[in-house]
């Protein structure tokens, strides 16, 4: 599996234990396998240059989740952001959805019986889905071998994020859609 992981910086052995534990998957080092998407969270510095670091993962021997954009990853979602006790702990890789911007409002929404959980679930299936991969464990960032890392250009990276923004603007009109509904 190739995926791309975007930083100020180039990447060859990452570290797992940097950054939050309140995250869709728990602490880890995150990638997706889009590399636009990837394009999308870069912000141009002035002081630097924006690098998408490329990696190659093998999974044979690990221990992976995929999810799928359904009950078990909303909850599961929702457990991490609410720093709950991770179930999944002992997982090296996860791999699933991208949790869009508006989980809070549609749990919101569903704890105060507004929405069912299908309402829910289809509220967030809307838009685009992009993927996200997780490795959570010293053994997954061993089966992590990097690859090369190339400059973001300015262009690149507007674009990327025009894209995104483009992206993010139809789910909102779906999300205000299925509301209204």
């Amino acid at each position: 599996m190739i995926l791309f992981h975007t930083s100020s910086i180039i990447i060859k052995e990452p570290d797992i234990h940097i950054g939050r534990s309140n995250t869709d998957f728990g602490q880890g080092f995150y990638l997706t396998p889009d590399e636009s998407f990837a394009g999308s969270w870069a912000r141009e510095r002035t002081s630097s240059d924006v690098y998408v670091n490329r990696y190659e993962l093998k999974t044979e021997g690990l221990r992976v989740m995929i999810f799928d954009k359904d009950a078990e990853w909303f909850e599961y979602i929702l457990d991490n952001r609410r720093s709950k006790p991770d179930r999944l702990h002992d997982y090296d890789v996860i791999i699933g959805p991208v949790a869009n911007d508006t989980l809070f409002e549609t749990f919101g929404l569903l704890t105060s019986g507004f929405l069912t959980m299908e309402q829910s679930l289809q509220i967030l299936s809307s838009g685009p889905e992009y993927t996200q991969v997780a490795i959570r464990s010293d053994a997954g960032a061993k089966a992590l071998k990097w690859l090369d890392a190339e400059i973001l250009s300015a262009g690149s990276m507007a674009a990327a994020r025009k894209e995104y923004e483009r992206a993010k603007a139809a789910f909102d009109e779906g999300f205000a859609k299925a509301l209204a509904e």
